[in-house]
């Protein structure tokens, strides 16, 4: 099975272009994924996660996401290798994305809603439009 479930914030915006032979597009973004733990006396380390988003999902990706943003990502990972004009041989290792969401927290979406809401209206995209909300962690069951 091949199945990769990332979070991270995106290092860039994504980048879109066409292929060559029938027009598809596809967008391109890394992501910073976090490291789990933390050795004590260092700073948190980082993953630096390169995702293709091919169609509909890259043109929601180019659309939607912008480089800071904090972004799931389910896929899976994809080896390529190709020739430049020099004849060097390179190697990518790469997330094809198959589902992409907002995971940004409600607070950092607040800041940053104002300008949405100006520019595309009340409704952000991918939400889900929920009234359930967690307070505090005492009104998790666990």
């Amino acid at each position: 099975m091949n199945k990769v479930i990332l979070m991270g914030r995106l290092t860039r915006d994504p980048e879109v272009r066409y292929t060559q032979t029938n027009n598809t597009l596809v967008a391109s973004f890394s992501l910073a994924v976090n490291r789990r733990f933390v050795r004590q006396g260092e700073e948190r380390q980082a993953d630096f996660v390169n995702i293709v988003a091919w169609s509909k999902l890259g043109e929601f990706c180019s659309k939607y996401f912008k480089k800071g943003q904090q972004v799931g990502i389910i896929g899976r990972i994809q080896t390529r290798n190709w020739d430049d004009d020099q004849g060097v041989k390179h190697y990518v290792t790469e997330v094809v994305a198959e589902e992409a969401y907002f995971a940004d927290s409600k607070r950092d979406q607040d800041a940053e809603s104002s300008t949405f809401e100006n520019t595309f209206g009340n409704t952000q995209p991918g939400s889900m439009g929920s009234d359930f909300e967690i307070s505090s962690s005492d009104d998790l069951p666990f």
